[in-house]
C-alpha cells in the first residue's frame, strides 16, 4: 500500500501521512464495505482518492509525480548489461517515462496502475469507479498517444 501511495506522492513524508490517513479511513469505513468489489480494490480506491485529495490540496500533482517516477524507474537489476547498455536502457526508459508523464491524468493513471502496479482492468475500474470498457478505452488511447509521441520524437531526431 505504501508503495502505491508513494507513486502518487513522490515524497516520503507525504507518503507516510497519506498512508496513515488511508488506514484510518479503512478502519472507520470497514463496516460500510458491502463486498461488491474485492477488498483490495476498495482499499486501493480509498488510497487513490486520499492521494488525489492531498495532491489537489497542495497543488503539487504533476511536480511530485514526475519527481517520484524519474527517481524510481529502475533498470533491470538482474541483467548483466555493460555500463553502456545500461545507460542506453536507462535513457530509453526515462524518455518513455517522460512521455507517460506528459499524458493527461486520466490516461497517465491507468498506464501507471496497469503497467507499474500490475492491476487488472477490472481492479482499475473498481478503484476509479469506472466501467471496464472505459478503462480499456483509456488504456488504448493512452497507448495511441504514446505511440504518436514516440514516432514524432523519432521523426524529429531522424529528420
Amino acid at each position: 500500500m505504501k508503495r502505491f501511495v508513494y507513486t502518487y506522492m513522490q515524497n516520503p513524508a507525504d507518503t507516510d501521512d497519506v498512508t496513515q490517513e488511508v488506514f484510518i479511513t479503512v478502519y472507520e469505513k470497514l463496516p460500510e464495505f458491502q463486498g461488491r468489489s474485492m477488498l483490495r480494490s476498495w482499499i486501493y480506491a480509498i488510497a487513490a482518492n486520499k492521494c488525489k485529495d492531498h495532491l489537489r490540496k497542495w497543488n503539487l500533482r504533476n511536480r511530485r509525480l514526475k519527481e517520484k517516477m524519474f527517481g524510481h524507474f529502475p533498470i533491470l537489476r538482474n541483467n548483466p548489461d555493460t555500463p553502456e547498455e545500461a545507460a542506453i536502457k536507462q535513457h530509453a526508459a526515462s524518455q518513455l517515462l517522460e512521455r507517460v508523464l506528459s499524458l493527461p491524468v486520466k490516461y497517465r493513471e491507468v498506464i501507471v496502475l496497469y503497467y507499474f502496479h500490475d492491476l487488472s482492468v477490472k481492479e482499475i475500474g473498481e478503484m476509479l469507479h469506472e466501467k471496464e470498457g472505459t478503462v480499456r478505452t483509456r488504456l488504448d488511447r493512452a497507448r495511441e498517444k504514446l505511440r504518436a509521441l514516440l514516432s514524432e520524437e523519432r521523426s524529429e531526431r531522424d529528420g
